[in-house]
C-alpha cells in the first residue's frame, strides 16, 4: 500500500492558525508538504506567525475576522479568489468568555455562537464548491471542526457559552457530515483536552505548571498530538471516517466518568 498518510501538494486552509492549536496544526502540514493558509483578526500576529512557519513550507496568511457574517464572507471571498480547490478546511477560530451564571451577558453569548458555531457553519457552506471540486469517491475533501471536550463533560468552568458552542459543533459535524458525504466531502472533528494555547493560558501553564490532575497520560497535549491527529483526519487513512469526533484529550473524558 502507499503511505495512506501522505497529505503532500494538499492545499489546507486553517482559520485561527496563528497560534495555539492552529499554529502546531499548521506547522505539522506544512512539515509533510501541504500548501497552507492562516488566517486571523491581528494582522501583526498572523504576519509574524507566516514568517515563522514558512520556514517549513509555503504558508499563506490572510488577515480574517470571523466575528461577524461580513468577516466571514469577506474571507471565503478572498479563498476563493486564490482557489479553485481546497483540499481540507480546518474550523479551528475559537473564542470564549467567562461569568458567573447569574451574570452572563448576552453579548457573551452572541460573541461567542458567532465565532464558533456560526462562523464555522458559513464559511464551509460558502467554500463548498472549492471542497467538492478538490474531493474524489477514493479521497474526499476534507473538513476538520475542532470542538473541545468542554462540549462532552462538565467544563467545572463558567464557560456557559463556550460549553454550549462546542456542543453544537459535535452535532453540527454529524448533521452536515451525513448530508454532504454524497458529495466526496468528509467532515469530522477533534474534541482537544488541555493543550497550552491561548484559550487555557488562565487555567494551565506548560512552562511552569504540571498537567491537571484528571489527566490519566500525566501531561498536558503537545503540538505531534493534535498536529497528528489532524493529519489523520486529512489524510487517505480517515477516508471511510465521516460525522465523528475524536476525544484527544490524554484519558480526561473517560477519567471524568
Amino acid at each position: 500500500m502507499k503511505n495512506l498518510f501522505s497529505i503532500a501538494d494538499k492545499t489546507v486552509v486553517i482559520t485561527g492558525g496563528s497560534r495555539g492549536l492552529g499554529a502546531m496544526m499548521a506547522r505539522g502540514f506544512l512539515e509533510n508538504g501541504a500548501r497552507v493558509y492562516i488566517s486571523a483578526r491581528k494582522e501583526g500576529e498572523l504576519m509574524a506567525c507566516a514568517e515563522e512557519l514558512s520556514a517549513y513550507g509555503e504558508c499563506i496568511p490572510l488577515v480574517a475576522d470571523l466575528g461577524s457574517q461580513a468577516g466571514t464572507e469577506a474571507f471565503a471571498k478572498a479563498l476563493q479568489q486564490r482557489e479553485a480547490k481546497i483540499d481540507v478546511l480546518i474550523n479551528n477560530a475559537g473564542a470564549s468568555w467567562g461569568a458567573p451564571l447569574g451574570e452572563f451577558p448576552e453579548n457573551g453569548w452572541d460573541k461567542i455562537m458567532q465565532v464558533n458555531v456560526k462562523s464555522m457553519f458559513f464559511l464551509t457552506q460558502m467554500l463548498l464548491p472549492q471542497l467538492k471540486a478538490a474531493g474524489s469517491k477514493a479521497d474526499p475533501a476534507r473538513v476538520i471542526n475542532i470542538a473541545s471536550i468542554n462540549g462532552i463533560t462538565h467544563p467545572k468552568l463558567e464557560n456557559y457559552s463556550y460549553s454550549a458552542s462546542k456542543a453544537a459543533v459535535i452535532q453540527l459535524t454529524r448533521h452536515m457530515a451525513a448530508d454532504l458525504a454524497k458529495d466526496n466531502v468528509n467532515i469530522n472533528g477533534i474534541a482537544p483536552g488541555f493543550f497550552a494555547s491561548k484559550l487555557t493560558a488562565y487555567i494551565v501553564d506548560e512552562e511552569s505548571v504540571t498537567a491537571p490532575t484528571h489527566i490519566p497520560r500525566g501531561r498536558l497535549g503537545q503540538a505531534e498530538d493534535i498536529a497528528g491527529t489532524a493529519i489523520y483526519l486529512a489524510s487517505r487513512a480517515s477516508a471511510w471516517m465521516c460525522g465523528h469526533t475524536l476525544v484527544l484529550d490524554g484519558g480526561s473524558v473517560a477519567h471524568a466518568g
